[in-house]
């Protein structure tokens, strides 16, 4: 677990996309750590000037999916007897898509809406394999079983599959939204620019900030591009004790063939590959060999990764700012010692960088 203590002031967090408060998606800022504790600050539209010819950035390509849902509980197996629950269930469910499993089901979290003013108000609710869930417009799911490795989540099965299923997401369904984000912005504000493969239960955000006309500035100045996928899961399960022993959730990735070649050969003619993102580097170390060769395939991973973790894969990376208990602080130890990455962090909340999905920037280098 990560030994980073910095206080992140609630000011700090990023409440609107970039666009709504006035500036271009590039426009964030941009804390540039190098693995030998120095920092500088500059703005994201600059990023070329610490990257160099020969350089790979590897995006992760996951569109979000408008992951929350709302329905109601309707019918039960006819071998349980409905439980008794109470206002909460009347005033109906909110559902977050987890992951897609392999056979099809989906990993989910289920909270009950609820007048009472706790977290986010929103509780878990009291659930039951057998349960049916209505959506409206012809969508249920089946509640099947909890997941024996992260309890807050249920295996629903819908009565919709692949892109009929994802079709109807997309009439039903919202973007999932934390109660830091001061209002329901559209679907589009939780895509990268290059997102193609609908997957993500929320945005891969370490890539938001890039636009075409920057991505072709910096392929002008030789520095590539490759795109794989990882969908990535929930960011919270809404529960503060789970929440901190951060379960390393089951994400399903795809690298491509021509993505694994074009690392390989980067690695080959000694180009650092940079990935953008924990996801990618989280990908990219599942199928890196002892040789730091990257495999192409498909498959789901549980990596998890700190300070004990030797990458073999990845060079660098660009990320988001993320929180004291965060998880993805442990990622971060195993590029830069907790002895550098504290007071680097203690002067982004200094200079009042901003967090979260909708926030700034950090390169690591």
């Amino acid at each position: 677990m990560n030994t980073l203590s910095f206080t992140l002031p609630e000011a700090l967090a990023a409440k609107e996309p970039p666009e709504r408060r006035g500036i271009a998606r590039d426009d964030v800022k941009l804390m540039v750590l190098r693995r030998n504790g120095a920092v500088q600050h500059s703005q994201f539209k600059q990023i070329d000037q610490f990257l160099r010819p020969g350089d790979l950035l590897v995006f992760n390509a996951s569109r979000t999916l408008p992951a929350s849902l709302k329905g109601r509980v309707t019918t039960f197996s006819s071998s349980l007897e409905a439980p008794a629950l109470g206002s909460s269930a009347a005033a109906g469910l909110e559902v977050r898509l987890a992951h897609r499993q392999q056979d099809g089901s989906w990993l989910a979290l289920l909270l009950c809406q609820t007048d009472l003013r706790q977290k986010e108000n929103r509780f878990a609710c009291s659930m039951y394999a057998g349960m049916q869930i209505d959506f409206g417009q012809g969508l249920t799911a089946l509640v099947e079983t909890r997941d024996q490795r992260i309890p807050r989540l249920w295996r629903l099965r819908f009565s919709l599959s692949g892109n009929a299923l994802i079709d109807k997401l997309h009439q039903l369904g919202q973007p999932i939204r934390y109660s830091y984000v001061s209002a329901p912005w559209d679907l589009d504000y939780y895509q990268t620019v290059y997102a193609s493969v609908p997957g993500s239960a929320e945005m891969p955000s370490a890539g938001r900030a890039f636009t075409w006309q920057l991505l072709f500035k910096l392929k002008q100045q030789g520095i590539d591009a490759a795109h794989i996928v990882l969908h990535t899961g929930l960011s919270s399960y809404m529960d503060d004790a789970l929440d901190e022993q951060h379960p390393a959730s089951e994400e399903e990735y795809f690298i491509s063939e021509k993505a694994a070649e074009k690392i390989n050969q980067t690695r080959r003619r000694g180009g650092r590959i940079i990935a953008v993102g924990t996801t990618v580097v989280r990908a990219l170390e599942s199928v890196v060999d002892a040789q730091s060769v990257v495999q192409a395939g498909h498959g789901y991973t549980r990596l998890f990764i700190d300070a004990d973790h030797k990458l073999e894969a990845v060079d660098g990376l660009l990320t988001g700012m993320h929180e004291p208990e965060a998880s993805h602080l442990d990622l971060l130890t195993a590029f830069v010692p907790p002895a550098q990455l504290e007071p680097a962090y203690k002067e982004a909340v200094r200079q009042e960088y901003l967090w979260h999905e909708f926030g700034d920037l950090n390169l690591i280098l």
